[in-house]
């Protein structure tokens, strides 16, 4: 039967650290706590790594965050030859938060050049060197123009918050959904949107990622690359930094 964690970082992504009980072990080492701030792999963005730090001062490394049966119950997985906590142990529970931070300003990011390339998404990876691929016969776009647009977007520092919506109303709003392949999970009855712009002007789709609270804080971006992938595919790297003169 899976646990439900109480998942913090849904609403607050800028909770580094908190305390938490473990409440089972399982048999592949995967630690499992009442409540989370560790982010785990889902929608495109990489699970949190960080530390588990004990009543004794000494730590846990955790190598990765998934998710187990549901979406609803996260897994922590230590780094090897890690020592094993016993249940019911509480644990100060510690995110690498300079990585975290760096994926939270590259997938807003990510929300941004679907703002700026308004087409079907098909994939999509986050990371320092993310990618975003859209269902793009004709690119008729350039690197330049698209990193100009994402830059006045970041520059105008919009702010950028969640709500919460019915799967009802999710079902009412088919434009929401910008992926073509993958459909949010529906059943719970309720969905988090990710809201970009004063009253969502700018962007509104579902997602369970960590983003910055302003489209500021993503800083300086660029599109390093517009790869063709398929007839119909286009990859864009979206990549941190201004865009290198002379490329």
């Amino acid at each position: 039967m899976a646990y439900d964690t109480t998942i913090l970082f849904r609403d607050d992504s800028y909770l580094k650290e908190i305390e938490a009980t473990v409440v089972g072990v399982n048999e592949r080492g995967g630690i499992l706590t009442d409540r989370t701030v560790f982010y785990a792999t889902s929608g495109g963005q990489p699970g949190d790594t960080g530390a588990f730090i004990r009543p004794d001062g000494s730590s846990i490394a955790i190598a990765a965050t998934v998710t187990g049966e549901t979406k609803e119950e996260i897994i922590h997985v230590p780094a090897a030859e890690q020592p094993v906590p016993e249940v019911g142990e509480k644990l100060l529970l510690r995110i690498d938060w300079d990585r975290r931070y760096r994926l939270m300003r590259m997938h807003t990011a990510c929300h941004l050049l679907s703002v700026v390339c308004p087409f079907p998404i098909t994939g999509a990876a986050v990371s320092e060197d993310s990618r975003v691929d859209f269902d793009l016969p004709e690119v008729g776009v350039t690197r330049e123009g698209v990193t100009a647009k994402l830059m006045e977007l970041v520059n105008a520092n919009h702010p950028v918050f969640t709500r919460w919506i019915t799967d009802e109303e999710l079902a009412a709003n088919p434009g929401l959904i910008k992926s073509k392949n993958v459909r949010p999970p529906v059943g719970t009855g309720r969905i988090r949107l990710v809201c970009i712009g004063k009253d969502a002007v700018i962007d509104s789709q579902p997602c369970g990622g960590t983003h910055v609270a302003t489209t500021g804080e993503v800083g300086a971006i660029h599109i390093g690359k517009i790869e063709k992938k398929g007839k119909e595919n286009r990859r864009f790297r979206i990549r941190f930094g201004a865009l290198p003169e002379g490329e």
